[in-house]
């Protein structure tokens, strides 16, 4: 076992790394005194923080293979960072190495409306996407909560989704090219506009793969005209287990919203405090569904769905009648992670995914494991693909309830596996569930996964200590998301 680096060592080399790399970034391009660093010490996942040697700010593509090199020689880990707005501590430091910063390479490179495509680099936010083709009535689909702040970069090595991925897809089903820089220093390209590709599919194979295989420099992304008509409705429900099964209705009935989302009664709570919206007070549930298309086919759908939420059991139906209320209520639902400081000091977002069928038996046995732990669970989730992001509600200066809070975590997502879903829908594993992999994948599964990494990066220099569990034991109880193991021995908690 390899112990931490002493502190004058781990001076010494910082000292010989920023030599070098000030010779490849510009001015402003690295960051290393200690009072710097605390900016980039987590992500999201703040209860987990370590600050880096130092941060390198690339503004091109030559200068990350530049930096893999410099680092390559040296033996010294590469971190990729985007915005920071991860949840699951993919973007979590290492003490002895350095985080790749991507934030200034934000530019729009190419839109061509011809072949509805855009080429950016990785800093350049999700948002930003849409407001360049948006006068051309253009959008990009992939909309997660965080959408004015995280980046493309960040989105493609999470496959992000968002609202309305139920109908348009996650990040990898709008994703056309990217240009990598594998760990060697290599700059490659795969993919490309146009529809079909020949060989193997590496997009998809790099497309949700946390920065473990190669780093992003360019990508090119789908763009869809904007729908001709979109309308939304708001039904309520005295149970969530209901809202639950007026989804599974829907879907059955032949309907694919563009979204549909559930928030129960603390989320709703929270988010009229926080933004007022016009959420109704009192009920235990609430189902947003939006359903877009031809005028026509919209007015049918939503009649059906109408009809669907009632014979469901729904207490009361809002339907926005215009495109300002559409909007005014997803922004209730977008707002609802910020929304939790109404009601507790810290909460932990979860992220699992189940099949559709499961979600009343899913919702009610996390209503009983909230009850067992003491700690109230706020349940916001993309109700139509079964992405589940309970966020359990505790206050990390109340002594134990930080592990009880992840011992709760681990239970939900061990149950989401139970019931036939998975880990992760959007969020990716990170450190935060590196070690309940086994509870789902096999070791033949895991050693797969660990050679492909291998053949990408024989140095393990990229992101290492993410994903892959140190031991091949289904977590019990708290997830130890670190607990001393390697590369993290010296990982301050917070």
């Amino acid at each position: 076992m390899n112990l931490p680096t002493p502190l004058p060592q781990r001076l010494a080399r910082r000292t010989d790394l920023v030599k070098r790399l000030r010779k490849l970034v510009d001015d402003g391009g690295l960051i290393h005194r200690d009072e710097d660093l605390v900016v980039y010490e987590c992500d999201g996942l703040s209860a987990y923080r370590q600050a880096p040697l130092a941060v390198a700010l690339p503004t091109s593509a030559q200068q990350v293979c530049d930096i893999l090199r410099t680092c390559g020689d040296l033996d010294i880990p590469i971190v990729p960072w985007g915005a920071g707005t991860g949840l699951s501590g993919g973007a979590l430091p290492l003490a002895d190495g350095i985080v790749l910063s991507l934030a200034r390479m934000n530019r729009i490179l190419h839109v061509d409306i011809d072949d509805r495509a855009v080429t950016v680099e990785p800093g350049v936010t999700n948002i930003s996407v849409t407001h360049a083709v948006t006068g051309h009535g253009f959008y990009y689909a992939p909309d997660p909560s965080s959408q004015i702040a995280c980046t493309i970069g960040g989105n493609i090595a999470e496959n992000s989704g968002g609202v309305h991925c139920l109908k348009y897809g996650t990040t990898t089903n709008n994703l056309l090219g990217l240009q990598l820089v594998m760990a060697d220093g290599h700059i490659v390209d795969i993919g490309s506009a146009a529809m079909e590709r020949a060989g193997y599919d590496l997009l998809a194979l790099f497309t949700g793969s946390e920065g473990l295989l190669g780093i992003i420099t360019q990508a090119t992304l789908r763009i869809l005209p904007k729908p001709q008509s979109a309308r939304a409705l708001m039904a309520a429900f005295d149970t969530i287990a209901a809202a639950g099964g007026a989804v599974a209705d829907i879907i059955g009935a032949g309907i694919i919203p563009a979204g549909m989302e559930i928030m129960d009664r603390l989320s709703i709570e929270a988010v009229e405090q926080f933004l007022g919206c016009g959420y109704p007070l009192g009920v235990e549930s609430l189902l947003l569904v939006e359903v877009d298309g031809p005028e026509a086919e919209v007015d049918a759908q939503i009649a059906a769905v109408q009809d669907l939420v009632r014979a469901a059991g729904c207490t009361e139906i809002r339907q926005a009648d215009s495109p300002e209320e559409r909007q005014r209520l997803w922004a209730g639902r977008k707002a609802a992670f910020p929304a939790m400081g109404r009601l507790s000091p810290d909460y932990y977002c979860m992220d699992g995914t189940i099949p559709r069928g499961r979600l009343p038996e899913v919702l009610e046995r996390t209503s009983v494991l909230s009850e067992a732990y003491g700690l109230r669970v706020a349940n916001v989730f993309h109700a139509g693909d079964g992405n589940l992001h309970p966020l359990v509600l505790y206050d990390s200066n109340a002594e134990g309830e930080l592990e009880r809070a992840e011992e709760l975590g681990a239970e939900i997502l061990k149950l989401c596996v139970e019931v036939g879903g998975v880990l992760s829908g959007e969020h990716g594993i990170g450190v935060e569930k590196r070690d309940l992999m086994p509870c789902q994948l096999s070791d033949d599964d895991l050693d797969l996964q660990e050679e492909l990494k291998r053949a990408f990066d024989p140095g393990l220099l990229l992101n290492p200590g993410k994903v892959y569990p140190a031991l091949r034991t289904c977590a019990e109880g708290r997830m130890h998301v670190h607990g001393g193991r390697l590369p993290f021995p010296d990982l301050e908690r917070f």
